[in-house]
């Protein structure tokens, strides 16, 4: 096991900069999840810590080394792709085995090694067929398996659940999950699916255009998202944002006028500077913070769209005037989800502020 750093790393194509001085600190034994919008920065920056791209400026540390100069072969690390990368005309077993066999490596230890993967990844019964009689799931596994046999210090995995149907990527993740906590190794993992980074991370990296925008625990940016962007790509429905105005500042409290909600007005305590009276802000809400009328500091009419009813939740997906979508998140609520109009209320302490450049005001 191995812990990672970088350290004002850049990556360049020609003039162009894709990574931007990315700073960024791995514990020995975490998972850390890479997530970000497609072209942000995140699969480069993966395949630099692997030594497959080089680096522009700065500095990648694995295990107390600098590996800068380092050949991928020599980092400690394996990788897992999106692509399976299986030879069709070997075995599971021989897929398995075949790196270890071209290194020179001891037959009774590359067996041994081969086995306790098989075992950790229940894919013993699986060895003598070849990948075009597997599953996709079953197919992932030989790769995360041809991984394990390599006894890394740090995993790297690189969007490998994407290739999935929906009901194998809940089962996959389950199996990674299960994997880190058995093997105990620094896995870091690209993705772009919210469900994933949330379910699996020890640690969250937030990427936007090659800038880390905010590093953190899946909850704590969830609950305490530090900008606009974080707040809206983190969690799934994503947030809700509504356009306002400041219409009074006093006693550390702003008040906000709801653009497109009938003027309706939310007093919000502020524990820092307080936006200028006539000032653009954001109001964010997440799906499951919509209360029911009455019953909160503001109440807003929206007219319902579409209602998805999921068993024990519905999501309404309303129109809130001024070409506002928002997704509203209802326990047990079949009828009310069903209506041409309905209200909720807001309660300022579960909503979100931010100024017109996007960045939260606490």
């Amino acid at each position: 096991m191995a812990a990672v750093s970088l350290n004002n790393v850049v990556k360049k194509f020609g003039t162009m900069s894709v990574v931007h001085g990315a700073s960024l600190e791995v514990a020995d034994g975490e998972f850390v999840v890479f997530v970000g919008p497609s072209g942000c920065g995140k699969s480069t920056l993966l395949r630099m810590i692997a030594g497959l791209e080089d680096i522009s400026a700065g500095e990648i540390v694995i295990g107390g080394r600098v590996v800068n100069d380092v050949e991928p072969a020599e980092r400690g690390i394996a990788m897992v792709f999106q692509s399976y990368a299986l030879y069709p005309h070997m075995t599971v077993e021989q897929n398995l085995s075949f790196g270890l066999r071209m290194n020179g490596n001891d037959k009774a230890d590359t067996q041994r090694r081969v086995s306790r993967a098989a075992d950790i990844l229940r894919i013993s019964e699986l060895m003598h067929r070849r990948p075009r009689q597997l599953s996709g799931g079953q197919r992932q596994r030989v790769a995360i398996g041809r991984a394990i046999v390599r006894n890394p210090q740090v995993f790297l995995f690189d969007e490998p659940l994407s290739n999935l149907d929906a009901e194998l990527r809940v089962q996959m993740r389950v199996e990674i999950a299960r994997l880190h906590k058995e093997l105990g190794v620094t896995m870091i993992y690209v993705t772009h699916d919210q469900t994933e980074a949330m379910t699996l991370a020890d640690k969250i990296v937030v990427l936007r255009a090659g800038n880390i925008e905010q590093i953190g625990r899946p909850l704590d940016l969830y609950d305490d998202p530090n900008n606009q962007f974080v707040a809206g790509f983190v969690g799934s429905p994503r947030m809700n944002f509504m356009a306002g105005t400041v219409v009074e500042n006093s006693s550390s409290v702003v008040t906000v006028k709801l653009a497109n909600q009938g003027g309706a007005l939310l007093r919000k305590p502020l524990g820092g500077p307080l936006p200028a009276i006539g000032a653009a802000v954001v109001l964010g809400v997440r799906p499951e913070h919509f209360g029911l009328a009455g019953r909160g500091d503001s109440d807003i009419t929206v007219k319902v769209d579409v209602a998805e009813h999921l068993g024990s939740t519905s999501y309404v997906y309303a129109n809130a005037g001024g070409g506002e979508e928002l997704v509203i998140e209802r326990e047990e609520s079949r009828h009310e989800a069903s209506l041409d109009r309905m209200t909720v209320s807001l309660r300022a302490t579960h909503t979100y502020l931010f100024d017109s450049a996007g960045l939260r005001l606490r």
